[in-house]
């Protein structure tokens, strides 16, 4: 099946939820799964700085994920009927058990650590940065709107899962993780 690309119908600034229903482009809504958009743009630009298969297969998995968050958020909870995928509990299991797998080859953390260690790293952390908007986000659109709340679970994990992975790409590039050291 084939499909033009624009559409021409968001011109005066307003854009379709799934379900039907005119929504200005500044909507909350689409701030929300916008934003979970530019972290799984982002992701991939991680991804595609990697060779570790595993990390990578898991970033591909986390993509897969943030695109049904994508068309959840992107659905009207009150009129749209059609049916988008799930988000299940075992999608935030498999990040903490990839932490937890991280994490036993990692120094223990003793500091704030600054963003950095090698490029990589670098681009986890603004990655990090996005999932903790998109989930400011996704949590303000929840005082508005019906958002199930394994959408902000799954994005606070993603946030930390990504600050760890950061960490264990700089271990494995035989790097040393930044300490944030305070003026006193």
């Amino acid at each position: 099946m084939s499909f033009k690309i624009y559409t021409k119908t968001g011109d005066n600034g307003q854009t379709s939820l799934i379900g039907g229903v005119r929504v200005s482009k500044f909507h909350l809504r689409i701030e929300s799964y916008g934003t979970v958009d530019e972290l799984n743009s982002y992701i991939g630009l991680v991804k595609d700085s990697l060779n570790n298969k595993s990390t990578i297969a898991i970033l591909a998995e986390i993509q897969d994920r943030l695109f049904t968050i994508g068309s959840l958020l992107a659905s009207d909870p009150e009129k749209s009927k059609m049916k988008v995928p799930d988000l299940y509990e075992k999608d935030i299991e498999l990040l903490e058990l990839q932490m937890d797998e991280m994490d036993v080859h990692l120094p223990e953390l003793k500091s704030f650590v600054l963003p950095g260690g090698n490029i990589v790293a670098s681009q986890c952390h603004v990655a990090r940065c996005i999932c903790r908007r998109a989930e400011r986000l996704v949590v303000h659109l929840a005082f508005e709107s019906e958002v199930d709340p394994i959408i902000s679970k799954y994005l606070n994990r993603l946030s930390d899962y990504l600050f760890v992975l950061s960490r264990k790409i700089v271990v494995d590039a035989g790097g040393e993780e930044i300490s944030w050291r305070p003026r006193m």
